[in-house]
């Protein structure tokens, strides 16, 4: 088989197995892209469906969680009445103050556990004056929530006597006030109440006097200790009267304000109390908090009255709802304000989303009745179930696959170019330490030694070629009559030059022994060699040298004019004669034959 119908086979086999190659990577590929579209319309499909359910549950939850918390408040027994009453009152308190509606709801579920009886009104009253307290007081609504528990435990007959929803308000005004006078929180006074409990109450003590006595102590302990302090006092106040010959109860055997009780131990004991009074009302009262709780009160009576007196004179919450506005953030306003507005406009639709989300869950139970009733069938479901699993994990193993392949294509090339990269930094290195190595040697003949070196390498070539070329050089100066004369000035000369280079002659003899030529550097050396020492001018003997003869068999091979000139001769006896080149053109093919004749 010729070339062009090799050549034409190669292609044509190329050809045949290329194309269904081609054909089969087209069809996978067509295949990896339908199903990469198929599993993203898929996969954008399911992303809409999560997108607005999520969107959905995200604009109703503010009415969800409003709705969560008024379920638990309806688990403690209130009625509907009173629940919607509750959750307007939540939304007033967010939009004025900027706090949150479920946690008002939340802190009414404390209150309705904490007072029985509470009707409609009362709650949210509670509930409203609960959480401007905290806000005023700079406390939790829980901590204060506990608080009105407590207080309403102990006033109780005064709370059913003015009416709860007045006196939730006069309290709240009262703590506030006491809170801004004294410097203390909610919370200290929460635990100094907590402390004390009824007994304050149960010897006929107003509320105001109370709260003034705890807060005038708390300016110099917490409240709970406050309240143990002032506990302690109340407990002894009715026999230290006996052992100090006072009086500190009035006709009905009511305790007297605590201004009073302390001006008489003043009128006994004077301004301050020494060591031995102290004892004596220690004695008398039974125990040391007893007597810190006077030391601590009688340094200011008067302003302990007044305390009173302005706690007394409050009888709504004005003060706590001052204090909460002072501290209110308009931002926290407006974010609540949205909340409030989703919260409100969800409640409207709410019954209608819990009654569609009820039935879909309610589809749960169905669900299971009927995997109950057709095992059979329920089986044979998961398989095809798990089956069609199994085929989307195939196609995503294969496009898996298919992606891998096309990594490590990109990979394979990225390695090319690596690989490039690097034969080019070897270039350029091999480039640069050819740089380097030039430098080098100009630099190593910048240096004196080197000169020296290459001078002395030079001395050797020009005495070989001396020697060498001696018999054209000698022709041509034999028929000079005053080289005699010259060679006479020259002795002079060399015996200097002996003298002052002795060292580089004997280097220079060295380096021609090395070479095989012997070299006598002496001027009688220097004239044998030239041939004049023996050798008229007219008559030179070019076999008397003795220099010449060692290089004999050289001579003997070259031939005069040189090796140049050999060389030309040597062209000059040959020839190369080529043929001629013919062309014989086959049918439907093309045929070369090359016919070269050579003769010499």
């Amino acid at each position: 088989m010729s070339l062009p119908q090799q050549l034409m086979f190669t292609v044509g086999l190329i050809d045949q197995i290329t194309k269904p190659i081609a054909k089969i990577s087209h069809s996978l590929n067509g295949l990896t892209n339908d199903y990469q579209r198929g599993t993203m319309k898929m996969a954008s499909g399911v992303a809409g469906i999560a997108a607005s359910g999520y969107a959905l549950q995200n604009a109703l939850m503010p009415a969800i969680e409003m709705d969560r918390a008024l379920g638990e408040v309806k688990s403690l027994g209130v009625r509907e009445s009173a629940l919607k009453m509750l959750a307007d009152s939540s939304f007033d308190f967010a939009l004025k103050y900027g706090k949150s509606a479920t946690g008002f709801v939340n802190s009414s579920y404390d209150i309705q556990s904490a007072i029985a009886g509470l009707n409609d009104a009362d709650l949210s009253a509670f509930t409203m004056s609960s959480n401007v307290l905290a806000a005023a007081t700079k406390s939790d609504a829980a901590t204060i929530t506990n608080y009105m528990g407590t207080m309403y435990g102990i006033f109780k007959n005064q709370a059913t006597e003015m009416g709860k929803g007045n006196w939730v308000e006069q309290l709240t005004g009262m703590t506030a006030t006491a809170v801004q006078a004294f410097k203390t929180t909610g919370t200290e006074m929460s635990s100094a109440f907590t402390s004390i409990g009824a007994q304050a109450t149960s010897a006929g003590i107003a509320m105001n006097e109370q709260m003034a006595i705890l807060g005038t102590l708390q300016a110099t302990m917490s409240g709970s200790e406050a309240g143990t302090k002032y506990k302690s006092f109340l407990a002894g106040v009715g026999k230290a009267q006996e052992a100090l010959n006072l009086t500190f109860t009035d006709s009905q055997g009511a305790m007297l304000p605590m201004v009073d009780i302390l001006n008489q131990i003043k009128g006994k004991y004077g301004e301050t109390i020494d060591v031995a009074e102290g004892d004596a009302l220690k004695k008398a009262f039974g125990s040391a908090e007893a007597v810190a709780t006077i030391n601590l009160l009688m340094n200011d009576i008067n302003g302990l009255g007044e305390s009173i007196d302005a706690l007394g004179q409050v009888t709504g919450m004005q003060k706590a709802e001052e204090m909460a506005m002072a501290m209110t953030d308009q931002s926290e306003r407006l974010a609540q304000s949205w909340y409030v507005i989703r919260a409100a406009w969800g409640s409207a639709i709410l019954p209608v989303f819990n009654k569609f989300v009820g039935l879909i869950a309610d589809m749960g139970t169905s669900v299971v009745w009927f995997t109950e009733a057709f095992p059979n069938l329920t089986k044979w479901i998961g398989y095809a179930a798990v089956g069609v699993l199994g085929l989307v994990a195939a196609g995503g193993l294969f496009t898996l696959m298919m992606g891998a392949g096309n990594m490590a294509m990109v990979a394979w090339g990225v390695g090319a170019m690596v690989w490039a990269g690097i034969n080019t930094a070897l270039a350029s290195g091999i480039t640069f330490l050819k740089g380097a190595m030039l430098a080098l040697n100009i630099a190593m003949y910048a240096n004196p030694i080197g000169l020296i070196v290459a001078g002395i390498a030079a001395a050797v070539i020009a005495v070989g070629a001396l020697i060498y070329y001696w018999d054209d050089l000698k022709a041509s100066f034999a028929d000079i009559s005053w080289v005699n004369v010259l060679l006479t000035g020259l002795e002079y000369a060399w015996k200097a030059v002996e003298f002052l280079f002795a060292p580089l002659l004997w280097a220079i003899e060295e380096l021609a022994s090395l070479a095989g030529i012997e070299i006598d550097t002496s001027f009688e050396g220097v004239k044998g060699l030239i041939g004049l020492d023996q050798v008229p001018a007219t008559q030179p003997k070019a076999n008397s040298i003795p220099s010449i003869a060692a290089i004999a068999p050289v001579q003997s091979r070259v031939e005069r004019g040189g090796i140049t000139q050999q060389i030309s001769n040597a062209n000059q006896q040959k020839s190369t004669h080529v043929g001629t080149v013919n062309v014989y053109p086959a049918k439907g093919e093309t045929n070369f034959a090359n016919l070269v004749e050579m003769h010499s």
